[in-house]
C-alpha cells in the first residue's frame, strides 16, 4: 500500500501555533482593553460577501478588486441563479454593509471595532500573506474633525500600550468630491503633457484612477510625481478648516506628524482626512496602520447617508514590528504542574486541580502514556519544561495525610511545603503568577 500524499496548507495561508499563538492572544487582549477605554464596541462580520459590495465600495479600478480579490460564482440554486461572492479583502466595506443593513445608526453614531482574517491573492512576502489578519476601528455617524483625531489618537494609545516606538504619522486631505474632480482634471492634463514618462501601470490608470499614479513605487517616475498638481491646493475653505482642526487636536495632544501630499490611500471611498502610520523597521512595505474619512461609502452601498472615519492595522506586520523592536510579549505559563506518581491518585488529584482552577490557578496535569504515569524523574523534567513556578506532588504519603506537597521550581532552593487537600482556598494564592 503506497503512502498517502501529505496535504499541506495553501501557500500564503499560515497555521498559527503555540507558542506564537500566545503573542496573538497578548496583542488581542491589549486591543480589547484599549478599545474599551475609548468606548469602541466589537462587531463581527462574515468573511464572505457579495462581490458587488467591493466593486461598488472599493472601486473597480483599485488593485484589490482588479488583481487581488478572491471572487467566484457560487453554485446555482434550483432556478439556475448563482450569486457572485468574494472573500473579504478588507473590513470596512463589510462593516458598513452591516451597519446599513441593520440600521445601526437609528439612534445616533456608533464607535465599533473588528478583528479577523482577510484574503488577497498577492505574492506572499514578509508580513503580507494571502490570508492575513486586520484589526479595524470605525466611528460612524460623526462628521466632525474631532473623530478623525480621536481615531488617530486611539492608534497612538495602542502603540504606547504595545510598546512600539519606531513609527511616524503622515497626514493628507483628499477634500470633497467636487474638489477632487477639479484636481483630477488638472492631474490628467499634467500627466498627458508628460505621457512619454509614464510607465504601463500609470498609462492604464490615467483616465480611470489618476490619483493612484501619485502612489507609484517606480523610481523612474518619482520626479514626475513630485511636480504633479497637489490636491491640497484645490481644497475649499470647509475642507481646509476640517484638516486644520484635526491637526490642532493632534498638536494639543503632543502627537507629531508630517503632511504628505502624495498620500492618497488605495481605495476609492476616502474623502477629507487620510493618514498612515509608517515604520522604517520592516523594509519597503512600511505602513502598519492606515485609514481616513469615508463619508459617502454608506450611501454608495445603499444605506442612508452618514459620515464615517476609521482605520485598519495589519496584525502580522505589527507582530513583526514588535519582534524587530525587541518588545517582550507575554508567553503564558501554568502556575503549577501536577506530578502524579501513581494512577491510583488521579481521582483525588484531579478533584483538587479543578478546585484550584476555579480559584484562578493555572494548572497543568501530567498525563500518562496509557501504560502508566512514568517515572518521577521524567515527570519533574516535564514540570520544569512547562515553565510552571511550582510542582504539586500527589505521593502516597501525602494523600494518606490528606495533603499535597508544593515544591518551588524556580527559586533555586526547591523549597517544599505540605498543604491541605481539604482547604485549597487557604493556600491557592501562593501558586498564582505575579506577572
Amino acid at each position: 500500500m503506497s503512502k498517502a500524499l501529505q496535504i499541506t496548507a495553501i501557500k500564503g495561508m499560515n497555521d498559527i501555533l503555540p507558542p506564537e499563538s500566545a503573542r496573538w492572544e497578548w496583542l488581542e487582549a491589549i486591543v480589547r482593553r484599549v478599545m474599551a477605554e475609548h468606548a469602541y464596541r466589537n462587531v463581527r462580520m462574515p468573511i464572505m460577501e457579495q462581490t458587488q459590495l467591493y466593486t461598488r465600495g472599493l472601486g473597480e479600478v483599485t488593485d484589490i478588486v482588479e488583481k487581488e480579490m478572491y471572487a467566484f460564482e457560487d453554485r446555482a440554486d434550483q432556478h439556475g441563479r448563482a450569486d457572485h461572492l468574494a472573500l473579504r479583502p478588507e473590513g470596512t466595506a463589510g462593516l458598513v454593509r452591516a451597519v446599513a443593513e441593520h440600521n445601526l445608526l437609528y439612534d445616533g453614531g456608533k464607535r465599533l471595532y473588528y478583528m479577523g482574517p482577510m484574503f488577497r491573492r498577492e505574492r506572499p512576502q514578509r508580513g503580507r500573506y494571502r490570508q492575513f489578519h486586520q484589526i479595524g476601528a470605525e466611528a460612524l455617524g460623526f462628521g466632525g474633525p474631532e473623530l478623525d483625531a480621536e481615531l488617530i489618537l486611539l492608534a497612538v494609545a495602542l502603540w504606547r500600550e504595545l510598546g512600539i516606538q519606531n513609527w511616524r504619522l503622515e497626514l493628507n486631505s483628499l477634500g470633497q468630491p467636487d474638489e477632487r474632480r477639479e484636481h483630477r482634471a488638472a492631474l490628467i492634463a499634467y500627466f498627458e503633457a508628460h505621457a512619454e514618462q509614464l510607465d504601463e501601470d500609470a498609462r492604464r490608470r490615467l483616465h480611470s484612477n489618476p490619483l493612484r499614479i501619485l502612489d507609484t513605487k517606480n523610481p523612474a517616475m518619482q520626479a514626475l510625481v513630485e511636480g504633479a498638481p497637489q490636491l491640497i491646493d484645490y481644497l475649499g475653505d470647509a475642507s481646509r478648516q476640517h484638516f486644520e482642526a484635526v491637526q490642532a487636536i493632534l498638536a494639543a495632544s503632543g502627537v507629531e506628524w508630517r503632511i504628505n501630499p502624495r498620500l492618497v490611500r488605495g481605495l476609492d471611498y476616502y474623502n477629507l482626512t487620510v493618514f498612515e502610520f509608517i515604520t522604517e523597521s520592516l523594509g519597503a512595505q512600511g505602513t502598519i496602520c492606515g485609514g481616513g474619512r469615508y463619508d459617502y461609502l454608506i450611501e454608495q452601498i445603499g444605506g442612508k447617508p452618514a459620515p464615517a472615519v476609521g482605520w485598519a492595522l495589519g496584525v502580522e506586520r505589527v507582530l513583526e514590528l514588535l519582534k524587530e523592536e525587541g518588545v517582550h510579549t507575554l508567553d503564558p505559563q501554568p502556575d503549577a504542574y501536577a506530578v502524579i506518581p501513581d494512577a491510583a491518585a488521579l481521582p483525588q488529584a484531579m478533584r483538587l486541580l479543578n478546585q484550584l482552577r476555579a480559584l484562578g490557578v493555572a494548572v497543568q496535569m501530567h498525563a500518562g502514556t496509557g501504560e502508566g504515569m512514568g517515572s518521577m524523574k521524567s515527570q519533574f523534567k516535564k514540570a520544569d519544561g512547562s515553565g510552571a513556578r511550582f510542582a504539586l506532588i500527589f505521593g502516597a504519603d501525602e494523600l494518606a495525610a490528606g495533603e499535597v506537597t508544593v515544591k518551588a521550581l524556580r527559586d533555586g532552593a526547591g523549597a517544599q511545603t505540605r498543604q491541605s487537600l481539604a482547604e485549597p482556598a487557604t493556600w491557592a494564592d501562593i501558586l498564582k503568577s505575579t506577572t
